[in-house]
């Protein structure tokens, strides 16, 4: 769990998103959770590896979310896998929905955290990629690490 300064700790991170997705614009929305997935969130026992996001009947759900189970839970216990709602405008609803309708995009969540004390979740409109993209992608990743090896052994 990383700290930043502007008051946003961030749980999780979809690494993965990046790789398979070309990612456009970003939405962040509030979560609705139960008492005792605040807490698990909190100690840091969530993931978004699978996790993906879609709209019925003009709300927006998140699916395959993990957040794990608290470990000092009393008789109330959530589901770990279960879909939660994301409050969002009604405005950016409706332009998620347009987008989303389009072919090859998908709501893609890239990021779990807290802002001032709130659990918030950020999705991204994404394209899924091609294989060819996918190794370009790690083509320029292995060029830029080998330029910035031979820089480094120039300075020395």
């Amino acid at each position: 769990m990383a700290k930043i300064d502007s008051g946003i700790k961030i749980i999780c991170d979809n690494r993965k998103s990046h790789f398979n997705y070309e990612l456009g614009e970003r939405y962040e929305a509030g979560l609705m959770l139960n008492g005792t997935e605040v807490k698990s969130l909190r100690s840091g026992k969530a993931h978004l590896n699978d996790a993906y996001a879609i709209i019925r009947k003009g709300e927006v759900f998140l699916i395959n979310c993990h957040i794990g189970a608290y470990q000092a839970r009393n008789y109330t216990e959530h589901e770990p896998e279960r879909s939660r709602k994301l409050l969002l405008h009604k405005k950016e609803i409706i332009k998620l929905i347009g987008r989303a309708e389009e072919k090859g995009y998908s709501l893609i969540p890239t990021k779990l955290y807290f802002k001032k004390g709130l659990a918030k979740i950020e999705i991204a409109i994404g394209k899924s990629k091609k294989m060819y993209d996918k190794r370009e992608t790690i083509k320029k990743r292995e060029n830029d690490r080998q330029i910035r090896r031979v820089l480094k052994e120039a300075k020395k």
